[in-house]
């Protein structure tokens, strides 16, 4: 069987078809052969026997026409019936002569042989006791010829007469025998044919027997392998065939079956993955969601404080505005003061020489200082309240606070060295000094908190529209933030549909049985998401002002 699965389908089939023609090809030599030796025992039979008989039988008739003929003549009382069958038995004898030698060519046996010379030698004795009866009876001795008729003829004729039936007899034998031996080569024959016939019919069918299922097997084993592949059973053993094309389908199905194995391992495992990493994310995207929200609250807080705050600093700007008009209006007032003391001033220093001049200069230098670092003072104070936007103002106050010292060194040595000529003036200018001090402080002051107030102002609108592109950006953050929280959403719940898919997946492939996990558990149920908070606008809390 091993080495017939070697074969291929057609090799298979054609040495089917050749042995069953082999067998055919043996049943119709056979067939002719028993067919050629009847034809030739028919011919042997009809060539010798049959002729031989024929011919015997034809001198047999012959002889007894002529022992009738003779006996006629010599009975006859009428001489003329002997020149009557003359003609005859010549022609009787001339036959019989032609038939004896055609029968003696054809006698084979020693038994016909001497058969044969018998009665050739009763032949002889017969034409001339035959002879002599003619002779007599032409010659009118009928008593004569009748005595010879019944003393030699009749019995010698009758020994011949018997030798000839002897030998047709034998003849005859030869013809049945021949007979029943081609009757007998006949059931020979038929017997030999129906026995070959059955023997090539039990051939084929068992070569048909083996031939199918040579095929039928292997390719009932793999339908059934096909069936369980199908069913999802991978495990099953593929059995191993020749190298036929039944044996390259059963290895091209194992390879299949191996294939796919393989290919549900990978996606088996490949779901898992996929399964627990969407659940990872479903998590995550929860998670992030809700920090997302709370997130979004915290800006929208934001977004509302920096609304409250923009509004107070737009306040503080208008306040401002409004107090660099008031510090203008005072500042023009101031000058027109300042320019009544000047005209005062002036007239004292035609009355008061250079030393008036000198001590109100310096007084007024001193003054001027002495106020200057009480506004820088005050600026300084007015720049730490104003908190980051007053660094400037504290680095500029200290400055002026600086060269404020330098003027006051600088004017006590001037004093000292002109207090001689100021105190002799000191009484007569006193007035008009304080007054023209006065007016240039309040001058001096006026212009110092107008340039102040227009600072402030400035400062105030640049933060104003600091504030506004803050809330601005808080509310584009707001919004982006919103958007990411829905987003997020989305993917939390493109994630846990992910994770169903997975599931379901797994749960598919899990149909598949592989080698090493019959007993494996059924996936786990994929775990349910966590609900997605949905995000809601926190309430914006109040932002208090300094």
């Amino acid at each position: 069987m091993s080495r017939l699965s070697d074969l291929s389908v057609a090799k298979r089939l054609a040495l089917g078809f050749a042995l069953v023609l082999l067998l055919l090809i043996g049943a119709i030599a056979l067939s002719i052969s028993r067919l050629n030796a009847v034809a030739d025992a028919t011919l042997e039979m009809v060539q010798n026997p049959i002729k031989t008989e024929r011919l015997v039988s034809d001198w047999s008739r012959n002889l007894r026409t002529g022992i009738t003929r003779t006996a006629a003549v010599a009975r006859s009382s009428d001489p003329a019936l002997a020149d009557f069958f003359a003609e005859d038995s010549k022609a009787s004898s001339k036959s019989s002569g032609e038939l004896q030698k055609a029968v003696e060519a054809l006698m084979i046996l020693d038994s016909e042989k001497k058969t044969f010379a018998e009665i050739g030698a009763l032949r002889t004795i017969y034409l001339k006791n035959r002879d002599d009866i003619f002779a007599l009876k032409k010659e009118g001795k009928v008593d004569e010829a009748n005595a010879m008729l019944v003393k030699q003829f009749m019995p010698e004729a009758a020994n011949y007469a018997a030798k000839m039936d002897e030998l047709l007899r034998n003849q005859r034998e030869q013809v049945d025998a021949l007979g029943r031996s081609v009757e007998q080569n006949r059931q020979t024959s038929r017997q030999l044919l129906l026995a070959l016939g059955a023997l090539s019919v039990a051939v084929a069918v068992l070569f048909s027997w083996i031939l199918a299922r040579s095929i039928t097997v292997p390719l009932s084993q793999a339908s059934d392998l096909a069936k369980q592949v199908a069913a999802g059973n991978l495990t099953a053993t593929v059995p191993q065939h020749g190298k036929d094309e039944v044996g390259e389908l059963m290895s091209s199905l194992a390879l299949m079956q191996t294939n796919l194995a393989s290919v549900v391992n990978n996606v088996r495992h490949g779901a898992e993955s996929v399964s627990n990493a969407s659940s990872e994310i479903a998590q995550g995207n929860t998670d992030l969601s809700s920090r997302t929200e709370h997130q979004a609250s915290a800006l929208q807080q934001t977004a509302a404080s920096m609304e409250q705050l923009n509004s107070a600093v737009r306040n503080n700007a208008d306040n401002a505005r409004q107090a660099n008009q008031l510090a203008m209006t005072a500042s023009s007032v101031a000058a027109q003061g300042g320019a009544v003391v000047g005209d005062v001033v002036e007239t004292m220093k035609g009355i008061n020489d250079a030393s008036r001049k000198i001590s109100d200069i310096i007084s007024v230098i001193d003054g001027i200082a002495f106020q200057t670092n009480i506004l820088a003072l005050n600026a300084a104070v007015e720049a730490a309240r104003a908190g980051e936007q007053g660094r400037g103002f504290a680095v500029v106050a200290s400055e002026v606070r600086s060269l404020a010292g330098r003027s006051a060194e600088a004017a006590k040595e001037i004093k000292n060295l002109i207090q001689a000529s100021v105190d002799r003036v000191e009484h007569g200018t006193a007035l008009v000094d304080k007054a023209g001090e006065t007016m240039s402080e309040v001058v001096s002051s006026i212009r110092r908190v107008t340039d102040i107030m227009g600072e402030i102002s400035a400062a105030s609108g640049e933060q104003s529209a600091g504030v506004a592109q803050v809330g601005e950006a808080v509310t584009s953050m707001d919004q982006a933030t919103q958007q990411n929280a829905a987003l997020v959403e989305e993917m939390a719940a493109a994630a846990s549909s992910l994770r169903n898919q997975a599931h379901d997946l797994v749960q598919v492939v899990a149909v598949f049985q592989l080698s090493g996990d019959q007993t494996r558990p059924a996936a786990a149920p994929a775990r349910a998401p966590a609900p997605i908070p949905q995000s809601r606008p926190a309430p914006a809390r109040p932002v208090t002002l300094a």
